[in-house]
């Protein structure tokens, strides 16, 4: 059941939340949505490097928020942290996500994790793609895929939501309604992304300095980004059987988006009106989903700060193949607006709370 809007506006009503990792490009943006989310009390930061600031001191721009001043940043405890708040979301590279999901499960918390360490089902492809044993490996199969729009009932009822990668975000969601109608060739799947700069987290890097990026754009992660482990797990889900495609991702001189770009080949003849009718089906009711059909193209200046996700497609009719277009914020939809979706269900909550434009 839904708390209602005066409910939740009064303080003792909120959910209190924590985020573990507040720090990084994820963890930033995830705590402005939680300041201004009218359903929640942001109790409890976590940072080793800035442990006992405040959040205005590193963050100066929430420093006309109310909590700024007072609320600091503590190192990560999590039955402290499963003390102060009902959940957890963990902003946090992978392989340490994991290593303090495990005693925030025992300790009673729910889980929002926004690194890769939920997202695969099976320890043997993660250590293949991301080169380190599975440091919670029982909880993966508690994990709920946190990809609203394919498993919002699971997500409501879930303890700990494993959130999609970005990449993932801007793949799936154009080709899983295809893949759903039984209409698309799998084998011949070919996946091109383009990503801003903020989707390799803030870190010191030098392939990732002004000077390296600027005016400069590159390929990288190839033939095997680690994010085709969970792109081909939830396409082998759906389509019931193993499915390989074929990725490459580049990377743009922006701060914020991602543009993709599938071409697909039909296993049954369709036409533009045919494809049209099938994404209607699915998205139509979709608060965060845009379809601009076969009429305009994405643009990643039109979802930049916010939670959508514009898709459209072609039908080539020289080639007989689809090519499904997407654009994303790879910081919002493709990482914290999604996570405040994912809470907003796993809470009963509407579904947009905290994530309007203003």
């Amino acid at each position: 059941m839904k708390n209602s809007a005066n409910a939740a506006l009064d303080g003792r009503s909120r959910t209190k939340v924590a985020v573990i990792g507040a720090s990084g490009y994820v963890g930033e943006e995830l705590v402005r949505l939680l300041l201004q989310h009218p359903y929640t009390n942001l109790a409890a930061l976590t940072s080793r490097q800035f442990a006992g600031k405040t959040l205005a001191e590193i963050f100066p721009r929430f420093s006309n928020r109310g909590k700024a001043s007072e609320l600091r940043f503590i190192r990560p405890d999590a039955a402290q942290l499963a003390q102060k708040a009902g959940i957890i979301f963990l902003a946090l590279p992978h392989g340490f996500a994991a290593e303090l999901a495990e005693p925030l499960w025992q300790a009673g918390a729910k889980i929002v994790d926004l690194s890769a360490d939920f997202r695969i089902k099976d320890p043997k492809i993660y250590k293949e793609f991301y080169g380190n044993d599975h440091a919670a490996p029982e909880l993966l199969g508690k994990a709920v895929y946190g990809l609203p729009e394919i498993n919002r009932g699971k997500i409501s009822r879930a303890k700990l939501v494993a959130c999609p990668g970005c990449y993932p975000t801007s793949i799936l969601l154009p080709l899983l309604p295809l893949v759903r109608e039984g209409v698309v060739d799998l084998a011949s799947v070919v996946v091109t992304s383009l990503s801003g700069v903020t989707g390799a987290g803030r870190k010191v890097d030098a392939d990732y300095l002004f000077a390296e990026c600027n005016e400069s754009l590159r390929p990288y992660g190839v033939p095997k980004h680690r994010h085709l482990s969970e792109i081909e797990e939830q396409l082998s889900i759906f389509a019931e059987k193993k499915i390989t495609i074929q990725f490459t991702p580049h990377l743009v001189p922006v701060n914020r988006g991602i543009i993709t770009t599938i071409h697909v080949n039909l296993s049954k003849k369709m036409d533009a009106t045919a494809i049209a009718s099938v994404y209607k089906k699915v998205y139509s009711a979709e608060p965060f989903v845009r379809l601009l059909g076969d009429e305009r193209f994405p643009d990643t200046k039109n979802v930049t700060g916010t939670n959508f996700i514009d898709i459209a497609w072609r039908l080539d009719p020289r080639t007989g193949r689809v090519i499904l277009m997407s654009a994303i914020d790879n910081i919002m939809k493709g990482a914290s607006g999604q996570a405040i979706q994912c809470f907003n269900a796993m809470c009963g909550y509407p579904e947009t709370a905290g994530l309007q434009i203003p």
